[in-house]
């Protein structure tokens, strides 16, 4: 049978699955207007009007004859002979000619459009359950294959492709009830988050969306869908969303069902998975003393957050104890709150400056709350929102230690009763307290009882009995800071013959106090015991806790600290294991170390009185390049397909790591990820912007595989304007070009092709094929994304040209001819996309770019699918399937299976189909996939299907 398909591009298929050529847009044009009235007459001039509209050329009629007389060839072409021996007439479309004009006989099922307003109208009949109003409205809806009409111009053709939009969405619409109705609610989800990218203002869409995802049990991300249409349509229209949007957004709020557009409550859902509880207190601080005043107004507060959301601000000057304070209380109290504990620092008081913004700690809180990384939104408030919502109906403790300031807090804040918030800060935070009712308990320093039972717990009752003068004097020189008890008493514990006469006498012959912090809170003689413990190390050591006092970033390894100090990494390792048991420096995870603030202010005061400016400025630059060696030795592994960022020759000096394995590579990058986005902004306060530009550029490969997409911004942004400031072009280009890239990601492609035409510009300025080349096949990517698949033909194939015409290796033709075959089978031109991904396929291969060749044939199998060819579609989806599987690639691996279902349902093997499916799901559903909704709603369709053949 002859299927003639107008919702997408114009095509007509023969009996056997075969594409033919329809010839130039204005044929396709002529045929598509004549399949919108299949069955009726249409006139000449009627014709003449959608096909040319008012630009009509001299010679129109001979011009539309010649049109409609090799449309009727092509149609002769495929008529079956009724009866051959006889001679019979062909059996088949019919264009014949008469006084009203033309008419295309042929059956309106034949027509995609057609049968997709018959199936809606058979779903809208009042004597159709909901069942089988949800088989008929999937079918109505998988006939669309994209933008209807795709590549054909002109003002008809414009007001036929909005009218059937319009009747697209209803339909959706109807679909999605009606799923309700039956109970499916995720399935419905995929769907409506695609659509909802095509018409973003569309608010019935959003509240259909709403109403799933809360009865999938997914009600922070409804929460969050509202807070996005909202801002959505203030920027937009100026406009607040509709009084439907409002009621279920509401209903969301109380915890209870959303109504239905048609009345009637939702179905319960189906059993989610279940909550992840998070459990990130640090370890209790060692031998904490005291504070049972404190302790005790904390648990008293504790009964309050059962009633409303609650904060305590524990306040006090820097290292009276308040971080030991909030976690030992937070780790005596965790049973209360089973729903788990987060903790972030927020380095509100970092003498680098560098504070956690609340975007970076919402971020870390959704990751250690279980949200995937594909379903946090990309709007900060709907971060927020979701976060919050999260929180609600859950009892959580949440940490924020160190912070700065109000503005800071109160996004980090739970909104709902259950939860309570523990904030430690040298602000009393007065605004917080006013305002959100914040608790305020303020520290002191310890009392001298409470400090001598301090040191008991340090270093043993027996001591501190033994020499009762000595403890006095001891507690009365670190007046009775904490934290300098801890650090005036660390060599007497590492070693228990120390007298403590000893520790005394040194203190008491140590000159200096530590300038007072916070306005003059802090009447202590710190700096004098951080000078004790200081200059009892040995000089190696010392030289390098000064010269840590450099370092911009949160933690730092040996390694790094080797690199900071000119050192060997074992001699370095001997050093960190001193300063640490002098506790001057803090181990808080297997191997990487950290300097409490108030120790950072004593490090950079030493290094500046102890080290020379130029000899200041080598630590720093020898730090930032073994940053940048290092991370470019990653680079190849996490990009192999890029060519490689030029840098300076590598120092004698400088000994960056090696990497043997792509996961080795993108472990290190992982855990070292804000020292270097902290070590971007550095190199610009340094002076070294290409230092800058070519860190954030040799990023590329693990920001776009981890998708930290802000952390992304932030360095290329940093970087591109670091080179523009420095008058590096090359350093322009390719920063522009990188924060191309992560504008791609976050889907604000209209920026990132204005960025890749600044690109291409530069590239032509400096004589450099390569940004050119970049820049066009960039374009050609995001062009193909936001569904313009002629545009990005275009681009890729001028992006081809540039790179055979010189013959140059920089690894990027398997992934243009890949996008370019993608782009061919979504203007239905099937031919010349199996020929782009089959010359692909060899490229790939020979620079061993396996998560490519899956790529290609995945798309191979979606080529032969829509001519459907389903056994040799059904073999590029396994051999993608495979190729995915080699190289761990569990979203390929899912992605191939489930167009495999596809196939096997449109051979006829629905249970081949089921299997295939149910592995998909599986796999998306383990990585927490949005895309398992489609694969779930697909299985559910595959239950209701009415028995019989696959048409």
């Amino acid at each position: 049978m002859t299927d003639f398909l107008l919702l997408g591009t114009v095509e007509l298929q023969s009996a056997d699955g075969t594409a033919v050529d329809l010839g130039p847009a204005k044929q396709r044009t002529v045929l598509a207007a004549l399949l919108v009235d299949a069955g009726r007459w249409v006139t000449v001039q009627t014709l003449i009007d959608r096909v040319w509209g008012e630009d009509v050329p001299a010679q129109v009629r001979p011009t539309l004859y010649a049109h409609v007389a090799r449309i009727r060839r092509i149609l002769a072409s495929m008529a079956v002979p009724v009866d051959a021996g006889a001679g019979g007439a062909g059996a088949g479309p019919q264009l014949r000619r008469g006084p009203a004009g033309y008419l295309l006989d042929v059956s309106s099922g034949r027509v995609d459009v057609h049968r997709f307003r018959h199936l809606v109208d058979q779903a809208r009949g009042a004597g159709c359950t909901d069942a089988e109003r949800v088989v008929m409205l999937r079918e109505a809806l998988g006939l669309w294959r994209g933008e209807p009409l795709a590549g054909l111009a002109g003002a008809w053709a414009e007001r036929t492709r909005y009218s059937w939009h319009q009747q697209r969405i209803e339909a959706v619409l109807a679909w999605a009830e009606a799923e309700f109705r039956v109970g499916h609610h995720a399935g419905v989800i995929g769907a409506l988050a695609s659509l909802i990218a095509e018409y973003p203002l569309v608010e019935p869409l959003t509240v259909a969306l709403m109403r799933a995802l809360q009865a999938a049990g997914r009600g922070p991300e409804a929460l969050a869908c509202y807070t996005m249409l909202q801002k959505r349509l203030a920027e937009e229209l100026g406009a607040d969303p509709g009084a439907e949007a409002q009621q279920v957004h509401q209903a969301i709020l109380r915890g209870e069902s959303a109504p239905l557009a048609g009345g009637g409550m939702l179905p319960p859902a189906e059993a989610g998975p279940s909550h992840t509880v998070p459990a990130q207190l640090p370890l209790e601080i060692r031998g904490f003393a005291g504070r049972q005043d404190e302790l005790t107004r904390l648990d008293g507060i504790l009964t309050a957050a059962a009633q409303r959301p609650t904060a305590v601000v524990v306040s006090g000057t820097a290292g009276v104890g308040k971080t030991a304070l909030a976690v030992h209380w937070a780790h005596r109290v965790a049973e209360s709150f089973p729903d788990g504990q987060l903790y972030v620092n927020l380095r509100g008081f970092d003498p680098s400056g560098a504070a956690v913004t609340p975007d970076q700690a919402v971020g870390g809180f959704l990751d250690a709350l279980g949200v995937p990384a594909q379903r946090v939104p990309v709007d900060f408030q709907a971060r927020v929102g979701l976060y919050r919502s999260l929180l609600a109906g859950r009892r959580v403790l949440v940490v924020l230690d160190n912070a700065r300031d109000t503005d800071q807090l109160r996004p980090l804040l739970p909104g709902a009763p259950g939860c309570l918030a523990v904030v430690t800060s040298r602000s009393q935070l007065s605004g917080l307290v006013a305002a959100e009712g914040a608790h305020p308990v303020a520290l002191d320093l310890l009392s001298p009882a409470e400090a001598r039972d301090l040191l008991a717990r340090r270093l043993g009752e027996h001591r501190v009995t033994a020499e009762p003068d000595a403890v006095q004097e001891i507690v009365a020189r670190c007046a009775r800071l904490p934290l300098a008890l801890a650090i005036a008493t660390a060599r007497a514990a590492a070693n228990p013959g120390f007298p403590l006469s000893t520790v005394a006498a040194e203190l008491r012959d140590s000159h200096g106090s530590l300038d007072a912090f916070d306005a003059g809170d802090l009447t202590t003689n710190a700096r004098a015991v951080f000078s004790w413990s200081y200059h009892a190390l040995t000089a190696p050591a010392a030289r390098l806790f000064h010269l840590l006092g450099l370092h911009s970033g949160p933690d730092l390894a040996a390694p790094g600290a080797a690199a900071l100090a000119g050192l060997p990494l074992r001699q370095t390792h001997r050093l960190l294991v001193e300063l640490t048991r002098a506790h001057l420096l803090t181990e808080h995870s297997s191997g990487r170390y950290t300097l409490h603030d108030l120790l950072h202010v004593y490090a950079a005061e030493r290094v500046l009185a102890v080290e020379t400016s130029p000899e200041r400025d080598r630590a720093v630059e020898r730090l930032l390049t073994w940053y940048l060696h290092t991370a470019d030795a990653a680079y190849p592994f996490l990009a192999p397909q890029r060519r490689r960022v030029p840098l300076a020759p590598l120092p004698d000096s400088c000994h960056p790591l090696a990497f043997s394995a792509y996961a080795q590579a993108l472990d290190w990058c992982e855990a070292e990820r804000l020292n270097l986005v902290a070590a971007v902004h550095q190199a610009v306060a340094a002076g070294q912007p290409g230092i800058a530009w070519q860190l954030a550029a040799v990023l590329w490969g693990f920001f776009y595989i981890r998708g930290h997409l802000y952390d992304w911004l932030d360095t290329t942004r940093t970087a591109l304007d670091a080179a523009r400031n420095a008058h590096d072009r090359t350093g322009e280009a390719y920063s522009l070009g990188d924060v191309a890239c992560a504008l791609t990601q976050i889907h604000r492609f209209d920026e990132a092709i204005d960025h890749y035409r600044q690109v291409m510009a530069l590239g032509r300025e400096l004589g450099d094929t390569y940004f050119r080349y970049q820049a066009l096949a960039s374009l050609g990517y995001s062009y193909r994304q936001i569904g313009r698949p002629d545009r990005a033909v275009e681009y890729c194939r001028r992006a081809l040209a540039i790179h055979r015409k010189l013959g140059e290796a920089w690894g990027r033709e398997g992934t243009i001819l890949n996008n370019l075959g993608d782009a061919y089978e979504q203007l239905g031109r099937f031919d010349e996309a199996i020929d782009c991904l089959e010359q692909a396929l060899p490229v790939l291969r020979a620079i061993g770019d396996r998560w490519g060749e899956g790529i290609a044939l995945n798309t191979l199998g979606t080529v032969h699918h829509r001519l459907r060819r389903h056994d040799d579609a059904a073999a590029y989806y396994r051999r993608a399937l495979n190729t995915h599987a080699d190289i761990g690639n569990r979203w390929g691996q899912a992605h191939a299976l489930g167009h495999l279902g596809d196939v096997h349902l449109a051979a006829g093997d629905p249970d081949a189909a089921r299997t295939n499916w149910q592995q998909a799901l599986a796999i998306l559903d383990k990585v927490g996939h949005p895309d398992a909704d489609e694969i779930r709603g697909r299985l559910r369709h595959l239950q209701t299907r009415r028995p019989g053949p696959t048409p």
